[in-house]
């Protein structure tokens, strides 16, 4: 290399390590938002999984403490709103 090559390569470099130094000070910036929002989604997620896992002992606890007593009482419901809603369209049919 010729002194004039070197002598052209000293500002550059001189101007790069500065533009160096912001850039990798930018990325470091972004890296520490990006650990940040992953800490939060995390967060949210837990919080959320111990509800869904609350409302399975709730669950648990409905299905053991009155066993199949519950899905009898679920058909007597879907039987009575059968029974409603065929009383509905007589009083309807009457109407007209």
């Amino acid at each position: 290399m010729s002194a004039g090559n070197i002598a052209l390569l000293i500002p550059i470099i001189g101007v790069s390590i500065p533009i160096v130094a912001i850039w990798t000070a930018h990325q470091r910036k972004m890296a520490e938002l990006h650990i940040k929002a992953a800490a939060e989604k995390a967060a949210q997620y837990a919080t959320n999984n111990s509800e869904l896992e609350e409302r399975v002992r709730v669950l648990e606890r409905i299905v053991t403490d009155k066993g199949y007593d519950v899905a009898t009482q679920i058909e007597a419901l879907r039987d009575a709103r059968k029974v409603e809603a065929l009383l509905d369209r007589r009083e309807e049919e009457l109407r007209k």
